[in-house]
């Protein structure tokens, strides 16, 4: 069977960088952390979300835990300034994905990466591959590695 051109994109941007994956199709779909964790069978925290926000004007990508919610405010005291989401039409304009399908690498255009670093305390995490269908395990080591990706807290100490 084919693999969809999506996930195609997110495999071939992996070789890129000299990091294979397995991409695993999930048809009844793994949009929201839960479900992902749910139909690969993992807890919800090694699930990688790709989440897109705008820091000013330029969209950036932090891949946080599954079992994380970003708080805006202490991530914009991180970055130095006020964050907001991301609109469906930003996220899509500038990695090239829909949300709920957004892969970690592989965007349309580089974003500046920031990683839960609540992920590194697992051996494998599982991320999106380019549809809500589509996932790839990795480990926190090669997310970090491929991305570029900066290692923060991205969570409010108090939620900790």
């Amino acid at each position: 069977m084919a693999l969809h051109p999506r996930a195609r994109q997110v495999v071939d941007a992996a070789a890129k960088h000299g990091l294979a994956i397995e991409v695993r199709e999930f048809p009844a779909g793994t949009r929201t952390a839960q479900e992902a964790a749910d139909a690969i069978g993992v807890q919800v925290g090694q699930i990688v979300k790709s989440l897109v926000f705008v820091a000013g004007k330029t969209p950036i990508l932090v891949l946080t835990s599954g079992s994380n919610r970003v708080d805006e405010g202490h991530l914009g005291t991180v970055l130095g300034g006020p964050i907001e989401r991301a609109r469906a039409e930003t996220v899509r304009s500038s990695t090239g994905f829909a949300i709920g399908g957004t892969p970690p690498f592989g965007h349309a255009t580089p974003l500046p990466v920031w990683i839960d670093r609540d992920l590194l305390a697992y051996d494998v995490v599982w991320a999106a591959a380019g549809t809500h269908t589509h996932v790839f395990a990795v480990t926190p080591g090669d997310l970090v590695r491929v991305t570029g990706g900066r290692v923060i807290a991205v969570s409010s100490p108090a939620d900790r």
